[in-house]
């Protein structure tokens, strides 16, 4: 089992405008010099967190998920954020899990931002994808996620009676004015997993006129911050320590002791 390496980029983006906004993190991706195994993107990262899915959405053979394709095979690693996806007369706020051999997995946001409207416009997904990596296997949320533990409480593996998942990941466009929740969900998250999370945010006002101020972060198993971007755009690489987690594991077995359940 060896490290992982996590890279957050940080942006803002341009309402609405696809080509700009995929244009623009054509040039912050190529410009990562560093190794990494995965570069996160925020949430809707060619559009903002936009409510107009019947103007905006593209199926899966559509330019955004090619565009992701390309990047991920010329930067060989992982690429994931999510878009906006029409599929089957839906429309489904996806993350998409890009490989660097051309092949993805993808997620669709299971809680839909009622405050916004989101639950009018998207249907929301029904299925966990737990993803690998390096030998890491990696929980796959996106923002709003964020608030309801259950979604991504650590079961325990039936077969070796082991954790289910080593890291979670949200993709989010959380605004300043609910900043405080957001960092105290993702340290409950780590804490409670026994796992490190990673929160990508966005940067900057949306079309809406709320501002966001990032604070996209890596939190350890024991709910530390490992890095933290505040409110600018940057692009930041992160280890996260595979022994760490195993001794954490290891020397606090809490997991062992956690209620079974079952999602509906």
């Amino acid at each position: 089992m060896r490290d992982l390496l996590v890279t957050m980029v940080q942006t803002n983006l341009v309402w609405e405008d696809k080509r700009a906004n995929l244009a623009m993190l054509s040039r912050k991706i190529d410009a990562i010099a560093e190794r990494t195994h995965i570069i996160i993107l925020p949430e809707m990262f060619s559009t903002g967190f936009s409510m107009n899915p019947s103007t905006l959405s593209e199926t899966m053979d559509g330019a955004t998920v090619d565009w992701m394709r390309n990047m991920a095979i010329r930067k060989k690693c992982i690429l994931t954020g999510s878009i906006i996806i029409e599929e089957d007369g839906r429309f489904y706020n996806r993350l998409i899990w890009m490989l660097p051999n051309g092949q993805f997995g993808y997620y669709d946001k299971r809680h839909c931002f009622s405050l916004a409207g989101e639950h009018l416009h998207y249907s929301p997904g029904s299925k966990r994808l737990i993803a690998s990596v390096n030998g890491w296997r990696v929980n796959l949320c996106i923002c709003y996620d964020l608030r309801f533990p259950v979604w991504s409480r650590q079961q325990l593996a039936s077969e070796a009676l082991q954790p289910e998942f080593d890291a979670l990941v949200y993709v989010a466009n959380w605004p300043d004015r609910r900043i405080s929740a957001w960092n105290a969900l993702i340290p409950a998250r780590a804490i409670e997993n026994q796992c490190y999370v990673i929160g990508v945010n966005r940067v900057g006002e949306d079309g809406q006129g709320l501002h966001h101020s990032g604070h996209s972060q890596v939190v350890d198993p024991m709910g530390a911050i490992c890095s933290t971007i505040r409110d600018s755009e940057d692009i930041v690489t992160v280890t996260l320590d595979r022994s760490f987690l195993e001794d954490v594991r290891t020397r606090m077995p809490f997991w062992r002791d956690a209620d079974s359940f079952e999602i509906g």
